[in-house]
């Protein structure tokens, strides 16, 4: 079900005079990009890879924003990290950062994003089932992403129990979290509407 034809919650608020339609979506990208960077400080010291509220902040973005603006914000993301600014949950940031073993969970962030946006877009973000579904899937890519890179740097003998046994209760609920909150709002919308 759609609300006046909105596909995401971000289409819902979108202005509809062109002159603020541009502010409203570089608005977007900056909150979304902060948003990224304050869940990469939420974290468990762990190594190889930190345990960190990241992923569940990329598929939120995902599914409020839609493919597009999502995948731009996690671009924008990266971008920032890569000109050096401390928006990762390392201590280290700049090109550099992309050297290290967690490139390919920031990777995978790209991919989930236009996965679960474009689920989103499609109204998988409606019901709890389907939004489980939706934010399995853009779990999965980052953590096929992730995989695929950090066995390069523990060898393929030890590359799931550093980098996929020990997320799987965090990731089971932040996808229970998301699958709570995201038709929760769009029931509230509807009942505001």
């Amino acid at each position: 079900m759609r609300i006046d034809g909105a596909l995401t919650y971000a289409d819902i608020c979108k202005p509809r005079t062109f002159t603020y339609r541009w502010a409203y979506e570089i608005l977007l990208v900056l909150t979304g990009t902060a948003l990224i960077a304050v869940s990469a400080k939420v974290q468990i010291p762990m190594w190889p890879v930190p345990i960190t509220a990241q992923t569940f902040a990329v598929l939120l973005i995902a599914a409020l924003f839609g493919a597009k603006r999502g995948t731009v914000t996690v671009l924008a993301y990266l971008g920032e990290g890569a000109l050096g600014l401390p928006v990762f949950a390392g201590p280290t940031a700049g090109l550099a950062y992309f050297a290290g073993p967690t490139v390919g969970f920031l990777i995978g962030f790209v991919i989930a994003a236009m996965i679960v946006g474009k689920l989103a877009e499609r109204g998988w973000d409606r019901k709890y089932l389907s939004t489980v579904a939706a934010m399995t899937l853009g779990t999965i890519a980052i953590f096929a992403c992730g995989l695929l890179w950090l066995e390069f740097f523990v060898g393929a003998k030890n590359v799931l129990v550093a980098g996929l046994f020990p997320f799987i209760p965090g990731a089971i609920i932040k996808i229970m979290l998301a699958a709570a909150l995201l038709p929760s709002g769009w029931k509230l919308l509807e009942k505001l509407r």
